[in-house]
């Protein structure tokens, strides 16, 4: 990232259980997203560096589910997410 390009963040929530694609939380750039990424952060949340998918996540309004045409990008993060908790839980790791 150049100095000239603000770093952006964008969080996601996704219930398994409940019908429907992932919903856009919190979206900003600069303090805001250095905000977001602390947030996730002491919460443990894993955090994905993907500037491109966050570019075209952030145009989505809060509050509201991801498009189609993300699925599959947005599918391929929570797959990872998944296999970094189920390792950490088999690590004993629980932070």
């Amino acid at each position: 990232m150049d100095k000239n390009t603000k770093k952006r963040a964008v969080a996601l929530k996704y219930d398994q259980n409940r019908a429907g694609a992932p919903v856009v939380v919190a979206s900003g750039h600069g303090a805001v997203a250095e905000n977001i990424l602390a947030k996730a952060r002491e919460a443990g949340v894993e955090i994905v560096a993907d500037p491109d998918l966050s570019e075209l996540l952030a145009r989505i309004p809060l509050g509201r589910e991801i498009p189609p045409e993300l699925y599959q990008a947005v599918a391929e993060i929570l797959a990872f997410v998944y296999r970094v908790n189920k390792s950490r839980l088999k690590a004993g790791k629980t932070d």
